[in-house]
């Protein structure tokens, strides 16, 4: 064999335990983690991740003052808005600001891995890692609803 012949089937070997690494440590960041409901009193178990992980309605009285410019902006142009829904995927062309604590510092926080981010009159509960929602509180449409 030459050399040509043995450096791709060594490089092929060495990489294998390095992906496969990779992969199972962004899935134990992936996996649920429990903590507690931070007083939210309307959740039938006292554990919060990320497949029972929802906004409460009084959560967005915290969000919508910080972003109340935007809102309007959106309630009189909805025609170009996205759409996140629960259990999506978020296409990778989004990128979403992140929210600062300080604007969620009476709501309960993300679940372990996940992080809230802000985009087009949405605040979404997200992971950034596999881009999944958790949940997605729409500040416009339930501004106009009120």
């Amino acid at each position: 064999m030459t050399i040509r012949f043995i450096a791709p089937r060594a490089l092929k070997s060495a990489l294998v335990p390095v992906l496969a690494f990779a992969v199972s440590t962004g899935i134990a960041q992936a996996s649920p983690q429990h903590g507690p409901d931070h007083g939210h009193s309307d959740h039938d178990d006292h554990d919060r991740h990320d497949q029972d992980f929802r906004f409460h309605d009084q959560d967005r009285e915290h969000f919508a003052p910080h972003y109340q410019k935007d809102i309007d902006h959106w309630q009189h142009n909805s025609h170009g808005r996205p759409h996140f829904a629960r259990g999506e995927r978020i296409p990778s062309n989004y990128h979403f600001q992140p929210v600062p604590r300080s604007y969620y510092s009476q709501v309960p926080p993300p679940p372990a891995g996940y992080q809230y981010g802000y985009y087009d009159g949405y605040v979404v509960a997200y992971n950034p890692t596999t881009r999944i929602v958790a949940d997605v509180l729409d500040l416009v449409t339930a501004a106009a609803t009120r």
